[in-house]
């Protein structure tokens, strides 16, 4: 009698875990404390001309010192940012260095401006000088320039590189990672992603008239564009069972616009969907979904489309944009961090949606939205990032 063959079993994949910087802060509590505030500052959010030649505009700047890089060749602010957050990770990352080996740790990193805020400054030196500043080279901006400096300062000698998606770099960093260790390349990895300001990105999104001079205000009728901010978020991921899971993620791609979503949101939606599928999950299951939210008009209305259709008008949900601003190739990373913080919690509260309360009646109606707490333990985090080019990637997290 012949047998049907079994199915693969894929192995799960655990976020032990987590390193952050962003503009709520350095280092887990920090952000914790601030994130789930009873008593928020007005905005983590600040007014600075820093980065536009005509005005101040609202950005998540990064205000805690930042770590030294060990190695020259590596030294850009990315990589301090970077550092930060991956120092207090540290005594973890050198116990599985002596369990598994170097050669069994992987490092993948998501970035879109690597050291481009450093090229700008070399570029300013050699306008006024005629010649690069000594310390410059060309290598520092190289997208392959963090997960590079991570393995060679590490010492690792497992797989090492980039991802680059825009803004589901640091998502797609995560689900990267996952598949490695469902292959059994490696035994560990670290992932994440990282941006930091520069004029490239805040003068570039500024001429597509989609930053607000003002706090973003995601999924009201009075919404006027994204704010940008920078920081990095990390995970030590591994096979081994840890507080969070990595149940399942989707990742699709639109090919519609060069830089718009679908504005019926197909590929959002199919992402969500697959995410669900992969963790044997029904809608019903998900708790909370960390909206991409970014207060631009097209982003906002194809997403509260594609949620809707997925999970209907109930299902608690929020924008952090308001707290970080949109932190780039690091936000996908970042904000599964916030639900992952979220979900180690015991009063069910949720990351907060900072917004006039003006929902915007072209929108599907979501009355989830803003959901300070949940009765219980929040036990199904989905997380959202879309991208240029309609890239879609949701991660679907839950508590062990």
């Amino acid at each position: 009698m012949n047998e049907k063959p079994s199915r693969l079993k894929i192995p799960p994949v655990f976020l032990n875990s987590a390193g952050i910087i962003c503009s709520l802060g350095a280092g887990l509590q920090s952000v914790q404390n601030n994130l789930f505030s009873d008593d928020p500052e007005s905005s983590y959010l600040k007014q600075s001309p820093e980065y536009s030649t005509d005005r101040h505009l609202p950005l998540g700047l990064i205000k805690d010192p930042l770590a030294a890089v060990p190695i020259a060749d590596e030294d850009t602010r990315n990589n301090r940012v970077l550092t930060t957050a991956l120092t207090p990770l540290l005594p973890e990352i050198e116990v599985y260095r002596t369990r598994f080996g170097p050669h069994r740790i992987a490092v993948v990193i998501g970035t879109s401006t690597s050291g481009i805020s450093d090229g700008e400054k070399a570029l300013s030196y050699h306008c006024q000088h005629n010649e690069f500043n000594n310390n410059y080279s060309y290598s520092k901006q190289e997208i392959s320039s963090p997960s590079r400096y991570v393995a060679q300062w590490l010492g690792l000698r497992g797989p090492v590189f980039s991802v680059s998606s825009a803004c589901t770099s640091g998502a797609k960093a995560l689900t990267s990672a996952a598949r490695l260790l469902q292959l059994r390349v490696c035994d560990v990895v670290i992932a994440g992603g990282v941006d930091t300001l520069c004029h490239m990105t805040v003068q570039g999104f500024s001429s597509l008239s989609i930053i607000s001079e003002s706090i973003c205000n995601p999924f009201s009728k009075n919404r006027n564009g994204m704010n940008i901010g920078e920081g990095a978020g990390l995970f030590i991921l591994t096979r081994e069972p840890g507080p969070v899971c990595l149940a399942g993620f989707g990742e699709t791609s639109d090919a519609y616009h060069i830089s718009a979503p679908h504005p019926e949101g197909k590929g959002a939606k199919r992402a969500m969907r697959q995410a669900l599928q992969q963790a044997n999950m029904t809608p019903e299951m998900v708790n909370y979904i960390n909206f991409h939210g970014t207060a631009t008009e097209h982003n906002d209305k194809m997403e509260a489309l594609a949620v809707h259709r997925v999970f209907g008008a109930d299902i608690a949900c929020s924008s952090t944009k308001p707290l970080t601003g949109h932190t780039l190739a690091a936000a996908g990373a970042i904000e599964a961090v916030f639900c992952w913080l979220a979900l180690q919690r015991d009063d069910g509260k949720l990351p907060p949606h900072h917004w006039d309360g003006q929902a915007d009646p072209e929108l599907p109606e979501l009355t989830g939205i803003a959901t300070e707490k949940i009765n219980g333990k929040l036990t199904t985090a989905m997380s959202n990032s879309f991208a240029f080019g309609g890239n879609n990637t949701s991660l679907l997290l839950s508590r062990e």
